[in-house]
């Protein structure tokens, strides 16, 4: 699966379409018509004949069966600092089960007549963007015609995996450590949803073994987890809120009575643009209920009243109303740091105004001082480092749409290239200017 365990996923986790990659359906026409044209050529007998070559000096153009030359391909990003590797083994997968060619109605595998090396998902790869200095993290060694097709496919996966996971590890990086809930689904094709989640598991993994943490991945869609045995967590949304005319804590009330308690208890307290009012609205509620079923000995079904959080999500358009004008609108609107320090100065001291008996004013401090704060709504890891170098009292941080941005710094498009070619039994040094073969210590043997 990855660095982690050292084990490969295979096609029967991917399920990929074998029948029309294997027809060109995923590649870019170019790569179909370079693919007819070596094929043709290598069944007319066709050998090179023309005048103007690179290979080095000394060495014979006659007799080169262009038709069937063999080649050395590498995959690479150019992206420049770090890069969080994913999707090699659905690449993998694809050179596994698409190589080959066509007779007839028949395709004919030929990948077992690969070389292929392969770092595994995880792995870092460091650029300083210069084409001549990247890490590849796929070779393969083979005849060029027989996985012409599959170059857009697997640099699709790479670029699109390799993005997510790169960018989720850099807003784990600002966030020092604090869970980061992964809420993009909603902005792109369902279909990339598994291997999204993939990327943003991996990402948290890779994580937690270089700065020595446990955090655990959080998604919102059982898709999202389907890779790798994970499932799709949440509470409330503003529609359910909606559901119950705009009552924040009669919504949570019965989301607590329904819902088994293994599911956190997250009140979403922005609908009202008052989330103060609303998050102490929900504390009291949900603990008197929860109070009164301990004091009744229904431990089981007081759990189900314990609030693990409250999120905010105002919207960058308006401001909260505990939030008092500034000189700057731009400082006032959203989720920002005078709004979640508000959160918690009110949730922290709420126990001291209800009417509790003494021996219950310990443990409603606790109550309320362990509700955490989510924040969600535009953040972004320039974003997060502000509240983090300011100490916002934020707990976790949601983070959608960013976790998929590809502009500037976060560019993460990868490239094959053609390397070297096989002439006369000798491997040759073929590649276009700019370009050389390149070696990465994280490269293994895959078959």
């Amino acid at each position: 699966m990855s660095i982690f365990d050292h084990k490969r996923l295979t096609n029967e986790t991917f399920k990929l379409d074998i029948e029309r990659m294997r027809r060109g359906w995923y590649s870019d026409k170019y790569f179909e018509n370079i693919g007819r044209m070596l094929t043709a050529l290598a069944a007319e007998g066709y050998t090179y004949s023309g005048k103007h070559h690179n290979l080095p000096p000394g060495m014979s153009p006659e007799d080169i069966a262009v038709g069937n030359i063999e080649v050395e391909m590498q995959w690479f990003t150019r992206r420049a600092g770090k890069t969080i590797v994913v999707g090699v083994d659905k690449a993998l997968a694809m050179l596994r089960h698409c190589t080959g060619y066509w007779d007839g109605d028949t395709f004919v595998d030929t990948s077992d007549r690969l070389e292929v090396w392969a770092v595994h998902d995880g792995t870092i790869v460091e650029s300083d963007g210069n084409p001549l200095h990247v890490q590849p993290v796929i070779k393969v060694r083979g005849r060029y015609r027989d996985f012409a097709l599959l170059e857009t496919p697997t640099l699709g996966i790479l670029t699109r995996s390799s993005r997510v996971a790169t960018n989720v590890y850099e807003t784990l990086v600002a966030a020092h450590g604090k869970p980061v809930l992964f809420f993009p689904a909603r902005f792109d094709l369902h279909e990339v949803q598994a291997a999204d989640g993939y990327a943003y598991n991996i990402a948290v993994q890779r994580f937690n073994r270089d700065y020595a943490h446990e955090l655990g991945p959080f998604v919102s869609t059982d898709a999202q987890g389907d890779w790798w045995g994970g499932a799709g967590g949440g509470t409330v949304a503003h529609a359910a809120i909606a559901s119950f005319l705009g009552d924040t804590a009669e919504a949570m009330m019965q989301f607590a009575r329904i819902l088994p308690a293994r599911i956190p208890r997250i009140a979403l307290v922005d609908f009202n643009n008052d989330s103060v009012r609303d998050s102490l609205r929900v504390l009291e509620t949900m603990f008197m209920k929860y109070r009164e079923l301990k004091d009744a000995g229904d431990e089981a079904e007081a759990a189900k009243y314990v609030l693990y959080g409250v999120r905010l999500d105002t919207s960058g358009s308006v401001r909260d109303v505990s939030v008092a004008p500034l000189g700057d609108p731009a400082l006032d609107l959203g989720v920002n740091p005078r709004l979640v320090f508000n959160v918690r100065q009110a949730l922290d001291s709420a126990w001291e105004s209800w009417r509790l008996p003494e021996v219950w004013k310990e443990a409603a401090r606790s109550y309320c001082r362990n509700v955490k704060i989510v924040v969600s709504g535009g953040f972004n890891p320039e974003k997060i480092r502000k509240f983090e170098k300011l100490g916002v009292p934020a707990d976790i941080y949601a983070v959608g749409s960013w976790l998929f941005n590809n502009n500037g710094s976060t560019v993460t498009d990868f490239t094959a290239d053609v390397v070297r070619v096989k002439v006369h039994g000798e491997w040759v040094n073929m590649a276009k200017v700019g370009r050389k073969p390149l070696d990465n210590p994280n490269l293994e043997r895959v078959w």
